[in-house]
């Protein structure tokens, strides 16, 4: 039996729905905004479910995206918000902190293509601001290579371990969504030296073939999925809001732990849930862990 890190399920989704009101392009940054308190809540009942790691909801603090709003500025008392939200949730808990690092431009957007050295600069900026106050940085949901190369550089020097979490195409996990190869990946992986190498925010039946690529790579590994049931060209738009995608009524609780005890059995070591995945999700998958003999860490 194995050691198994349980990462948490949504948070930016959660969120959302937990404050009642309609999306607005900013997501989760807005209910953060206006009732801060609910972000601690979310974090606090993963941890309550089983899960060890609470991902910051920082995903979306971009100076790109809130520059639109207005609100640039802000940059700063986000972080800080979304840092104390999670560190109030993990007292008295031995859990860890992953600093979220979203795509810098879009979610699902590969086409955008944001120069690496640009891009570079602008994750240094937010490592640099929030390395003293996480476990770890978590680069979320990247669609390219090049996304990657920007990514990895901008971390490469912020005194924490990094984990990458690659997305791929719903029809075609040894893809990215870029189409690219998910092999591709290999040569930074090899130079930047990531810690851990995930796959996130894909269709669960798409993440066993994406799995068995990045079990090359010399790291350990594992995936968390997420409930959409695809995504429609209305969110690939400019300043999506969440509303624009559909979440799937087959992937409850039993049938999600089912997708990720099989990716255990694959040999990844990490797991946890994307959007529309949430504590119940975690609290199931937490008990099939158990229940199988592995220990979670």
């Amino acid at each position: 039996m194995a050691d198994i890190t349980l990462l948490d399920g949504s948070i930016g989704q959660e969120l959302v729905k937990l404050s009642g009101d309609k999306p607005t392009p900013l997501w989760s940054t807005r209910v953060m905004i206006d009732k801060p308190e609910l972000v601690a809540e979310v974090h606090a009942a993963y941890f309550r479910s089983g899960a060890t790691i609470a991902t910051t909801n920082t995903y979306a603090i971009h100076r790109s995206r809130l520059v639109r709003e207005g609100i640039e500025d802000q940059m700063p008392n986000l972080i800080d918000a979304a840092l104390s939200q999670a560190d109030q949730a993990r007292c008295g808990t031995s859990g860890r902190i992953a600093g979220a690092l979203g795509p810098l431009l879009a979610s699902y957007r590969p086409d955008l293509n944001p120069d690496p050295a640009d891009a570079a600069a602008k994750f240094a900026e937010l490592a640099a601001m929030m390395s003293d106050r996480v476990d770890f940085f978590l680069i979320e949901t990247v669609c390219s290579v090049q996304e990657a190369e920007g990514a990895l550089r901008g971390t490469e020097n912020s005194g924490k371990p990094v984990w990458l979490a690659l997305s791929v195409m719903d029809e075609d996990g040894t893809r990215l969504r870029s189409g690219e190869p998910l092999g591709d990946i290999a040569p930074l992986v090899t130079r930047y030296a990531p810690e851990a190498v995930l796959i996130n925010c894909s269709r669960p039946e798409a993440i066993p073939a994406a799995l068995d690529v990045i079990a090359m790579l010399d790291r350990p590994y594992g995936a968390y999925a997420n409930g959409f049931t695809g995504i429609k060209e209305g969110f690939l738009e400019d300043a999506p809001t969440v509303d624009a995608l559909e979440s799937r009524h087959d992937l409850g609780p039993d049938a999600y732990a089912r997708h990720a005890m099989g990716w255990v059995a694959q040999g990844a070591t990490i797991v946890g849930g994307c959007c529309e995945v949430g504590p119940e999700h975690i609290k199931t998958l937490a008990e099939n862990l158990r229940a199988a003999g592995h220990k979670i860490v």
